[in-house]
């Protein structure tokens, strides 16, 4: 055992730790990986450019431009960060061979059957997102559409999403979180904001219809303050999201990003587990808006991380990341967000939180404060080396050394 862990073991050990545990409890905790990453969310249906809100910016060379090429460098993310994983697809994603094709509304299980053979190999999960954007059709308004056929269209494609996650759990074995999001909206604004919604929460009445395993499929709706294009109002805003799931029983996705830049994700968890019991999150970075930066190991991260492991309830929530930087190598990209997520968790569950519980119930928020500021400087890091040596990935930057030689052998050709 190295010295520097036996060391943090001790520190941790008096305040009632047990670093072992931690580090065994870590490892079980699935983060869903998305693929959209590794392509910059073209997926493999349509080939123009993206539509409905969705930009990426940057032009690093190496994208994925085939299945093949986006499994290669997923299973490059997955060598680098030790611990459990999920795969978080589109529908974009779908994979035809031999020259078939099928739009979005009459996509089937076989046409995901290389990506269920994938996470199998890997003794993964499948998550799964219907895809409202980057199509002729949602060119406007989606499921919300005033036009019948259109929203016709799009209710098809959720209920085809909804059977392919089905499909997904009962493959795997491993439960299925299907997240709904709709870049519905306008611009300015709006003469009438209430037919939209009624639109909108017909259409998802009319997909979850077709019935459904709740065991196998956790279905959830993501809302969203604004988007590129509906700057002054969005059909899928955050009290349409909440009223739906809670009047529906499904659950609800909060996405980092989609909130006003005042409001903190991390402070509307608990709140969301008293009335729900799962709850799903996308984590990102907002940068002044929704714009999907890389995951860093910042105060709102950890926040987030730390709501999960104090509540108790870590087993409800399902995780998943959920950003896209075409502007540095996306596998570093995908790598840091990873890794940084999973450190975040770590510092949680070396917290105290019983103890800190107690000094906020006693009134005695001097010491608290106090004692918050000291955590900060504990020796997390060599618990994190230890994490990673156990699960045979690089504890440090070392690992980068890993993808520049993948860059060089791999990405590069791909120009």
């Amino acid at each position: 055992m190295n010295q520097d862990y036996q060391l943090a073991k001790a520190k941790y050990e008096a305040l009632g730790i047990d670093t072992e545990q931690v580090i065994a409890s870590l490892q079980t905790v699935p983060i869903s990986v998305h693929c959209w990453q590794g392509d910059d969310v073209k997926g493999f249906d349509f080939d123009g450019e993206l539509s409905g809100g969705i930009q990426t910016t940057g032009n690093y060379p190496g994208r994925a431009r085939t299945p093949e090429e986006l499994m290669a460098d997923m299973d490059r993310v997955f060598s680098l960060d030790g611990g459990a994983h999920k795969l978080n697809l589109h529908a974009c994603y779908a994979i035809f061979e031999d020259g078939e094709w099928a739009d979005r509304d009459a996509l089937m299980p076989k046409h995901f059957a290389k990506w269920v053979a994938f996470a199998k190999e890997r003794g993964m999960g499948l998550d799964f997102n219907p895809t409202f954007f980057s199509h002729p059709k949602a060119n406007g308004l989606t499921l919300s559409s005033p036009d019948e056929e259109i929203r016709r269209f799009w209710v098809r494609h959720g209920q085809a999403c909804l059977r392919i996650a089905e499909y997904f759990a009962a493959e795997t074995g491993i439960p299925c979180v299907m997240n709904v999001w709709i870049p519905d909206g306008y611009k300015d604004i709006p003469a009438d904001r209430f037919s939209p919604r009624a639109r909108f929460m017909q259409s998802m009445d009319e997909i979850l219809g077709i019935g459904y395993d709740r065991q196998k499929v956790l279905v959830c709706l993501e809302s969203k303050v604004f988007g590129i294009g509906l700057e002054s109002y969005t059909v899928g805003s955050a009290e349409f999201g909440m009223g739906y799931v809670l009047s529906r029983g499904i659950v609800p996705l909060m996405d980092n990003g989609h909130y006003h830049p005042t409001e903190m994700v991390s402070d509307k968890i608990s709140s969301m587990l008293l009335f729900s019991p799962k709850l799903a999150l996308h984590v990102t970075r907002a940068v002044r808006w929704d714009s999907d930066h890389v995951v860093r190991l910042d105060d709102e991260t950890m926040e987030i991380a730390k709501e999960i492991v104090a509540s108790g309830r870590i087993e409800d929530v399902a995780i998943a990341l959920d950003y896209f930087d075409a502007s540095i190598n996306r596998i570093a990209a995908w790598t840091v967000g990873l890794r940084n997520f999973r450190k975040a968790l770590l510092i949680a569950m070396l917290t105290p939180h019983e103890s800190l519980k107690q000094l906020q119930n006693e009134g005695r928020h001097t010491e608290l404060m106090v004692m918050q500021e000291e955590l900060k400087a504990y020796p997390w890091g060599a618990v994190w080396g230890e994490y990673c040596r156990r699960c045979g990935v690089k504890e440090d930057a070392a690992w980068f050394d890993e993808v520049k030689t993948y860059e060089k052998e791999v990405l590069v050709k791909r120009s």
